[in-house]
């Protein structure tokens, strides 16, 4: 006799993208009683309401009175929606980051008047919008020693799509100097061969910026 796949068993098998809604439902519901069995109870209730896009926006009381479901399913479905809901939001409101002057927002108030240089890498999603900034090594007043792996694996973390180098001169002058622009092009190289192109360094002073990628124009 052939046995039913379950959809959580499925889903491990397959992953998530190959199944329906009533199966991810299912799964959202754990197991089922011998009177409503937890496929039935979400093919039901999908067909009841009119499909995924109502059962998103219906309230915790609406669902708990869905025969099958009750209270703490219900609060299930509720807190899935509300998650989904927020990760689209936290995506769609990134601060885009395209310019230098949008740098110098982001990040002139952590390194102001700090006495020694530090290294942050930001990651940009495909249209330039915030991912995360890090900082990823801290010198001295004079200087601060960064390698293309420290820089990179943040940056393949969490996936970027492209990256932005900034460091602060403690001296309060933003002119890059040579180092800082041998260090550039390494780092812009690097990220030829990985895959994560190097948008910008942007070197910051007091209350003033830099654009290495404007400082040297079409040499970038």
């Amino acid at each position: 006799m052939a046995t039913i796949e379950r959809p959580r068993e499925r889903m491990l098998r397959t992953g998530t993208e190959a199944l329906g809604d009533e199966e991810l439902l299912a799964i959202l519901l754990g197991s089922g009683v011998r009177a409503h069995p937890v496929h039935k109870v979400a093919k039901s209730l999908i067909t009841s309401v009119g499909g995924v896009g109502v059962l998103s926006r219906a309230s915790m009381r609406e669902l708990a009175q869905v025969t099958g479901l009750g209270k703490a399913r219900a609060a299930s479905i509720v807190a899935a929606f509300e998650l989904g809901r927020r990760a689209t939001s936290s995506v769609n409101h990134r601060p885009t980051v395209g310019r230098a002057e949008d740098v110098f927002d982001l990040v002139s108030t952590r390194v102001a008047n700090l006495a020694q240089e530090v290294f942050i890498v930001i990651g940009v999603d495909i249209r330039n919008g915030l991912l995360e900034v890090v900082e990823v090594a801290r010198g001295t007043v004079a200087g601060v020693e960064v390698h293309p792996r420290e820089v990179f694996r943040p940056l393949v973390k969490m996936a970027a799509a492209g990256g932005v180098l900034v460091h602060n001169h403690p001296s309060g002058e933003p002119t890059p100097s040579l180092d800082d622009i041998a260090l550039t092009r390494r780092m812009r190289d690097a990220g030829a061969l990985i895959g994560i192109p190097i948008i910008d360094h942007v070197v910051i002073g007091d209350r003033a910026y830099r654009s290495i990628a404007e400082h040297l124009g079409t040499e970038f």
